[in-house]
């Protein structure tokens, strides 16, 4: 799995790089980011081809009743794409949130193995 470039071109708003360990078994890897203030409905992950890109935003509402007048806190976004190599299974990607840390479990691609074939008495 290697990282891509992060950087954005074009009409896409600038993000910051959430900080990511990745980690490696028998199994596959395991990624763990750390997305501080970002809701879960505010997370978006999606592969395509061979990249996988990790996107959430911090939302920041004003209180119920009030209206927001002026604003120092910009709205913060995060983003980050790797490209998987072709030894992980990007079908069975597995991914759990919890208190701004989301932890992707990406499975090797499971290798067919060999069989005994029986073989019947005609």
């Amino acid at each position: 799995m290697n990282e891509m470039d992060t950087k954005n071109t074009g009409t896409r708003e600038e993000a910051m790089s959430p900080a990511v360990d990745v980690t490696e078994d028998a199994g596959g890897i395991t990624l763990i980011a750390d997305l501080p203030g970002v809701p879960k409905d505010g997370l978006n992950l999606h592969i395509e081809a061979d990249q996988l890109t990790i996107e959430g935003e911090v939302r920041l509402p004003a209180p119920e009743g009030m209206q927001l007048t002026h604003r120092e806190l910009p709205s913060l976004k995060y983003r980050r794409v790797f490209t998987l190599s072709k030894e992980l299974d990007a079908e069975r990607v597995g991914a759990a949130f919890d208190n701004g840390v989301l932890r992707l479990r990406i499975p090797r691609v499971q290798q067919t193995q060999p069989r005994r074939i029986r073989i019947d008495v005609a």
